[in-house]
């Protein structure tokens, strides 16, 4: 035993006691604004449908079509590697993986469009559309065909569509309470955003139908889609998608990046509207840092080069697409969207590629970390849980199993999720 130290203070309690009064409203605002990420498994893509279109074999139709291109234009691992530029020890693997995505899960969230996607069409047209969409999709959840996460994409809050936009929604809510219920997996996307009063007013419409209908406050969240200027840079100078996310009062889950809608707005040419250009890089950083912390997550937008045609040219799309998703990843957009079923080999492939090349050096951190037992790297308890959350992401989307990650780290998926944070309301992953 040592020498015991004398402890002595000089400030009296009432010092402690009156600051902590005084912070007292930061503290509120802090845990309502920044709660932190939800924790739940995030879709790695999303796949529009037109409403006319989305029928009840649709994501089983998206898997075979992904499949047939395989067999088409690259039948086997060596094949897709070289197209791609894989690494060897991660030809095999990768491709197995990426098959068995296609006929287990091929569609991680799908949304049936009736905005640009759709079209026009009469009103007893888009009311039959809806109401099919809400039937289909509550039948899909109800024999284990669905998406983890299926909903629609409605019309804009802009005078010229708004009320269409609102009964469509009604039309399409109505028919899941009718069918048995809101599924847990439940995404509605609001586009062409542009005020943050348009986002309360989705916020508004979707308390009143929760009241009419007898549900929980809250119950119903909704993505906003940026595809204006305003939405980044208001007219005062502000970061406008930040005053959206407080406006949404809890209910915004997304942020999701529209590539052409926004490069045209910028007037940009549309040879060069892409994701990786710089006009779209500084949107989504803006995004990115808005949604910091206050638990909406940020989605890339898609490429428009269609992997279709002969060989060379679905390879050259497949090459673009496979960057441009891999780029994504290392900016920590995590999710995008796939405009056709030849989109998400590349996609499956530049997500499984990205968890399984960082796995086990991000097994190694976290189990150094865990253990105490140091290392070359000196890690914080923030990287601890962003390792976890790699190995958790990579978990959800099947490009790791349970069995190699516990046995790399020596923590059971519960001791990840510690580390992680709490899961709250997850959906079963889609790997093993």
């Amino acid at each position: 035993m040592g020498q015991q130290e004398k402890v002595s203070t000089s400030l009296a309690g009432a010092v402690s006691e009156g600051i902590s009064a005084s912070l007292a409203p930061v503290d509120a605002q802090l845990e309502r604004r920044y709660p932190g990420d939800p924790g739940t498994r995030q879709p790695v893509h999303t796949v529009y449908v037109p409403g006319e279109l989305f029928a009840a074999d649709t994501i089983r139709t998206w898997g075979d079509q992904a499949l047939a291109a395989l067999d088409e234009h690259a039948p086997d691992a060596a094949s897709f590697a070289a197209v791609l530029g894989l690494a060897d020890e991660l030809a095999e693997p990768v491709y197995a993986r990426v098959r068995a995505k296609l006929e287990r899960e091929p569609v991680e969230d799908l949304r049936v469009d009736f905005e640009d996607g759709y079209g026009g069409r009469t009103d007893a047209e888009e009311d039959a559309h809806a109401a099919r969409a809400a039937r289909l999709i509550s039948a899909a959840y109800a024999n284990g065909t669905a998406a983890p996460y299926m909903g629609i994409r409605m019309k804009c809050m802009e005078a010229a569509v708004r009320d269409r936009g609102i009964r469509t929604l009604d039309v399409f809510l109505s028919g899941l309470l009718d069918a048995g219920g809101l599924p847990d997996g439940l995404v509605l996307t609001l586009p062409k955003v542009t005020y943050a009063e348009q986002v309360t007013a989705m916020a508004r419409l979707l308390a009143e139908f929760e009241k009419a209908r007898g549900l929980t406050a809250g119950r119903i969240g909704f993505e906003i889609q940026i595809e204006t200027s305003q939405s980044i840079l208001a007219a005062d100078g502000t970061a406008a998608v930040a005053r959206m996310i407080d406006a949404a009062e809890g209910r915004a889950t997304g942020l999701h990046y529209g590539t052409f809608d926004y490069s045209a707005c910028l007037g940009v040419s549309a040879a060069y509207q892409a994701s990786d250009h710089p006009a779209a890089d500084h949107a989504k950083a803006v995004m990115q840092v808005a949604a910091a912390g206050t638990g909406v997550r940020v989605s890339d937008g898609s490429t428009n080069v269609l992997p279709v045609g002969p060989t060379a040219k679905v390879h050259d799309a497949w090459r673009l697409h496979y960057g441009l998703t891999r780029r994504a990843l290392a900016r920590a957009y995590y999710q995008g969207w796939d405009m056709h079923p030849g989109h998400i080999p590349t996609r499956y492939t530049a997500v499984f590629a990205f968890y399984r090349e960082g796995f086990a050096q991000a097994a190694a951190r976290l189990a150094a970390y865990a253990n105490r037992t140091g290392g070359d790297i000196a890690d914080e308890p923030a990287t601890a849980k962003a390792l976890a959350g790699y190995l958790l992401r990579g978990l959800d989307c099947g490009a790791l199993d349970t069995a190699e990650v516990t046995r790399l780290t020596g923590l059971t998926l519960a001791g990840l999720q510690v580390y992680a944070g709490p899961r709250r309301g997850d959906l079963t992953p889609g790997g093993k």
